[in-house]
């Protein structure tokens, strides 16, 4: 029994499909919104400007020695941001509700929003070469383009994206406002926990933040590609069933032989074929043995020597006269009996 999420898909009834957002107006808003501000923070990185020395500050305050006691919590806390963990959970929950709602799209959404995180987020990082606060060699300085790759902040980008995925994909308006507010709490919290422990400026939070938005309000105009990518993949599966139905596999048993296919039969093999009967004497009453081609005898005796013939076909010889041995004093049927001798007086 196939228990693939296509076996689901082709089981149940289908079940109306995830409502797509659209790129409105108010969406096309926020997007150019989030774009400058992305621009104005890194220009401001770059100037070294009031950003930078207030990035210096924070980390001279060295948080995460102010309060010491929440340290092992936020340790754990910070995995909400790391990119494996979180992608395993909802990729989880997701490929759930793809089998239940028969569609492939939220699998296929959270893949183009982590395929396009990465080469956003990974092309600013190497290329402004920002070091982490615990590598910075000069006070004031904005450490750009010394080899490092904390700018902007990839934890925190992750929160907004993997956890924001799941408002996107929402169902009611509802369940959206629900989750856009723990998907906002979640990224937040991420963010202010790698200031904490030291291992990011506040400006590479502040710009994870922007950047993950940006993927999530930019991702209606990656739609008619996921939607392109979801009809080949079940075309694909399609044409992989029909050719399954059209060359069918018998089973075959583990060790034994495997079934050659038969063609059609010569003309010279019509006689060998079709199902033959034999006479054969055994202990003087007839037996019919059927045999067809390519299988063996049932119950046949060994071959006999060339020189003498079978005894099924030897011709049958009838005694011409009794077997008994004649008696001298019968007579046969029909004759004349000879006279006895009379004697005595």
């Amino acid at each position: 029994m196939r228990t693939d999420i296509f076996a689901r898909l082709d089981r149940e009834p289908e079940p109306p499909k995830i409502e797509t957002p659209r790129m409105s107006r108010h969406r096309i808003a926020l997007f150019g919104g989030t774009l400058a501000f992305y621009l104005a923070i890194v220009i401001a990185v770059l100037m070294s400007s009031w950003l930078v020395t207030l990035d210096w500050k924070v980390m001279l305050f060295r948080p995460y020695q102010q309060w010491p006691g929440i340290h092992a919590f936020l340790d754990y806390y910070v995995v909400l941001g790391q990119r494996g963990p979180t992608a395993v959970m909802v990729a989880c929950w997701l490929g759930w509700r793809s089998w239940r709602q028969h569609t492939l799209r939220p699998l296929l959404t959270l893949g183009a929003s982590l395929l396009l995180l990465n080469a956003t987020v990974g092309a600013v990082k190497y290329g402004l070469g920002r070091l982490g606060p615990h590598y910075a060699t000069q006070v004031g300085s904005a450490e750009l383009f010394a080899g490092g790759d904390i700018f902007p902040s990839g934890h925190t980008a992750n929160a907004v994206v993997t956890w924001g995925i799941l408002a996107y994909l929402a169902a009611t308006p509802r369940a959206r406002r629900y989750l856009s507010a723990m998907s906002a709490v979640v990224s937040l919290g991420v963010g202010l926990t790698t200031v904490y422990l030291g291992t990011h400026w506040l400006s590479d939070v502040v710009l994870g933040w922007a950047a993950g938005l940006l993927i999530l309000l930019g991702l209606p105009w990656v739609e008619p590609l996921i939607t392109r990518a979801e009809n080949w993949i079940f075309a694909a599966r399609e044409r992989l069933s029909a050719h399954s139905r059209l060359v069918p596999s018998p089973p075959v048993a583990a060790g034994g032989p495997r079934p050659v296919p038969a063609g059609p039969p010569a003309v010279g093999d019509a006689a060998a074929q079709s199902p033959v009967r034999e006479p054969v004497a055994a202990g003087g009453r007839q037996a019919a043995v059927v045999t067809a081609a390519g299988r063996p005898r049932a119950h046949t005796a060994p071959p006999a020597h060339p020189s003498h013939a079978v005894r099924s076909e030897r011709t049958p010889v009838t005694p011409a006269g009794s077997r008994r041995p004649p008696h001298a004093d019968r007579t046969p049927r029909g004759g004349t009996a000879p006279a006895r001798p009379v004697t005595g007086g």
